[in-house]
């Protein structure tokens, strides 16, 4: 839902203009974009034409599996240890694929499906493992998800998950890597943005992701999903996911 804008009282009109100008960048961009904005303060939600398109989540999916192990914590079916919390900090601050390997064998079952078993719970209702790649099925690292998946998971991370465990990942996506500080991070450091970004070559060609939020107390979320499909590469991913993070969420 787009807001309304009442000119008399400038209410919904920066956004409108934000979101135009937003899809009038994403028109000179290579490859598919979809993305989502929400405004978690106003309620207001906007979702553009790729936001439902299935798109490889790349790193993204490391979120949802922290997500996922703090959630089955609460539920007192993990006990998560030292060691595990410092892979999920490596897998949120580094996007560290080791951390990610060692926590997807030590907590995915013996069929390696417990955390797709619980990404719906999550609103992650399309995200889908791809079979034919790897000598492990489903693995996190081929998997197809949807802007609209992620919105929804960065949306439950922050109003659905125990405050504390809240706390923790806004934290830990407040201190990424250098090599992932683009995306919705080009909302600006006045805007105390957060993000965990997804970039890999895959099927199809590079695809680069970013999830995250900003302002104050996390007001906005912003998904991106990019699927270059051949049409460019990685720095052009990442120009087209820090344009919009800049053009929908910069002051």
């Amino acid at each position: 839902m787009l807001a309304q804008c009442v000119p008399a009282t400038g209410a919904g009109c920066d956004l409108r203009s934000r979101i135009a100008a937003a899809e009038a960048f994403v028109a000179t961009r290579p490859g598919t974009v979809g993305y989502v904005l929400r405004d978690r303060t106003s309620g207001l939600r906007y979702r553009n034409a790729h936001a439902a398109t299935m798109i490889w989540t790349a790193s993204t999916i490391k979120l949802a599996m922290v997500v996922d192990l703090l959630t089955r914590e609460r539920a007192g079916t993990v006990r998560l240890s030292a060691e595990d919390r410092q892979l999920m900090q490596a897998m949120l601050r580094g996007s560290d694929n080791d951390a990610t390997d060692t926590l997807w064998d030590r907590y995915g079952g013996p069929d390696h499906r417990a955390f797709n078993a619980g990404f719906p719970r999550y609103g992650m209702t399309s995200v889908a493992p791809q079979p034919g790649f790897g000598s492990v099925f489903p693995y996190w690292g081929f998997q197809k998800g949807t802007a609209d998946d992620f919105d929804q998971l960065m949306n439950f991370t922050l109003s659905q998950m125990n405050p504390a465990d809240t706390a923790a990942i806004v934290a830990e996506m407040q201190k990424v890597a250098p090599n992932q500080q683009w995306g919705v991070w080009g909302a600006g450091p006045q805007m105390a943005p957060g993000n965990k970004n997804g970039w890999s070559q895959e099927q199809g060609g590079w695809v680069v992701n970013s999830v995250g939020f900003a302002g104050p107390a996390q007001r906005y979320t912003l998904t991106v999903f990019n699927a270059l499909n051949g049409e460019g590469g990685f720095d052009d991913g990442v120009q087209t996911t820090t344009g919009l993070g800049r053009i929908l969420l910069g002051r």
